[in-house]
């Protein structure tokens, strides 16, 4: 057995773009849709990012009938003068040299998405070809690579008394790199545009697909995120449960904080976070920065006004249920893990979050006293829902003992153990009860008589629901929990039935029950 040479020459030293075309998911994430898609964003950002410093105010993205893409900004212009140190053009260097560009130094771009300066470098390492043309001094400059950034052209004057400033950049993903598609899809960069629109007020962003049946959208925005937040609204299908969306806005350290809050009637969670307009997907310090702050606001708010009871507080997932947020951060150094940028590790952020949400939430409660209201209360429904959740779990723990107690008496079990047959009748009254007991088929039919009428459950409250005898007695012999802890599996009987008298008495029983189950079973 030959053993493997490892000396000297088994170290390779990857030189200029080679390395990114050797491992292209270090610095797009992946080679399917999503990174191809990557590549559109890296120049993309790069316009935004003049416009946050307001050198431009239009963007072009355009789809090609190849499958390449056009990108062109009305900003300053990238640099076309010779670099004193490399002794080439500055364009040349953003575009042939991982980290090189204009977003180190901190006086160019105050904030940035494009940090990490390998954005335009990695495009054109992973093109069959790619084209630079640059508006600046009255002239317009152009230079060309093919093949994974080998130069075709240096930089050139193509026109001269050119009116306007802006770069326009082309390119067309390599097929050898990107084998799964080279496809873009319309949505996806429509999705990212129209958040875009609404993160930068007052930018207009044009996207055009010259694919087969042309088509063209702009997207302009004069509200910002809170325009963002009631498009969220509009398109979801739930509705406001407050009309005036929360709202603020500050800065401490050179961190610029910006949020807009509408909570709904639904269940679920949307929070979309952004760091220098890029989206941070899985998080990070501001998001729990944000959260932390949400649930300390909300509960001293609700105390100071006398909204909750002495036994109620709010944690973290009561305020999930319906939250529809929009975070957006600037930082000067923003830190991501990843050169995809969906998480940020700023470590002294999360203090300035919380301490600027803290602030934002209780100015605007203070000024807006009928949404704190609103909002507040419809989190303490959730948080009501969960400690209900609890003690029914507490209730099921004990099913043996609550049986022993609750429905000592009472219940008059069935003999079977298939549940797919068994029945549960809910009977009014004892006599009636004693009735049915002895009209049933024991084997699968159990009786459960109730005395008098259940409580109503329509607008009570979780905990005075729970004090009922009654509905304590049905949920026990039910055994598949109530609110979120509902499962059907779980329960004891394929079918619960009720059973009344015949008149007014019987009809409104019969309500208050069907009431019960619609509302926590």
């Amino acid at each position: 057995m030959s053993e493997t040479q490892y000396n000297a020459e088994s170290i390779q030293v990857l030189e200029g773009l080679e390395a990114v075309r050797k491992r292209p998911g270090m610095y797009i994430g992946s080679t399917g849709s999503r990174g191809l898609h990557h590549l559109a964003y890296e120049i993309i950002d790069n316009a935004i990012d003049e416009a946050g410093v307001g050198f431009c105010d239009r963007i072009e993205v355009t789809i090609n009938p190849d499958g390449s893409m056009t990108i062109v900004d009305n900003g300053r212009g990238i640099p076309v003068d010779i670099h004193s140190v490399k002794k080439v053009s500055a364009v040349r260097l953003a575009f042939e040299t991982l980290h090189a560009g204009g977003k180190f130094d901190g006086n160019t771009y105050k904030t940035s998405g494009g940090l990490h300066g390998v954005g335009a470098s990695v495009v054109n390492a992973l093109s069959l070809y790619l084209t630079v043309d640059i508006r600046r001094n009255g002239k317009c400059y152009r230079v060309e690579y093919v093949n994974g950034g080998q130069l075709k052209s240096d930089l050139h004057i193509i026109g001269k008394k050119v009116i306007g400033t802006g770069t326009s950049v082309v390119f067309k993903p390599d097929p050898l790199i990107f084998k799964e598609t080279t496809v873009f899809k319309y949505d996806t960069l429509r999705s990212r545009l129209m958040e875009l629109s609404f993160l930068n007020n007052g930018l207009t962003i044009i996207l055009t697909d010259l694919r087969g049946e042309i088509k063209s959208e702009t997207f302009y925005s004069k509200n910002g995120i809170i325009g963002f937040i009631e498009h969220l609204n509009k398109v979801s299908s739930v509705s406001p449960v407050h009309k005036k969306p929360i709202y603020f806005k500050g800065e401490k350290d050179d961190v610029v904080v910006e949020c807009a809050i509408m909570y709904n009637d639904g269940e679920d969670e949307s929070l979309h976070s952004y760091v220098n307009n890029i989206p941070t997907d899985e998080g990070g310090t501001h998001e729990s920065g944000f959260r932390t702050a949400l649930t300390k606001v909300f509960n001293l708010y609700g105390r100071k006004n006398n909204l909750f009871k002495k036994d109620e507080n709010l944690i973290g997932d009561d305020l999930k249920d319906g939250l529809t947020c929009v975070l957006s951060l600037k930082i000067k150094d923003p830190q991501f893990e990843g050169q995809t940028k969906t998480r940020l590790s700023n470590m002294e952020v999360e203090g300035i979050v919380q301490s600027l949400t803290n602030e934002g939430i209780s100015q605007f409660f203070d000024q807006n006293p009928s949404v704190a209201k609103e909002v507040i209360n419809r989190s303490l429904t959730t948080c009501l829902q969960r400690l209900a959740a609890k003690k029914a779990k507490e209730l099921k723990k004990k099913a043996r003992d609550a049986e022993v107690k609750a429905l000592s008496g009472k219940l008059a079990a069935c003999s079977g153990k298939d549940k797919s047959r068994n029945e549960l009748f809910l009977v009014e009254g004892d006599s009636a009860g004693g009735s049915a007991k002895m009209g049933r088929d024991r084997r699968f039919q159990a009786i459960l008589p109730l005395r008098g009428k259940v409580i109503n459950t329509y607008r009570a409250k979780m905990d005075k629901v729970l004090e009922n005898e009654e509905i304590r007695s049905i949920i026990t012999a039910v055994g598949s929990g109530i609110g979120k802890e509902f499962d059907l599996e779980k329960g004891n009987y394929a079918r619960v039935c009720i059973m009344t008298d015949a008149d007014i008495d019987g009809a409104h029983i019969r309500c208050l029950l069907l009431t019960f189950f619609y509302r926590y079973i």
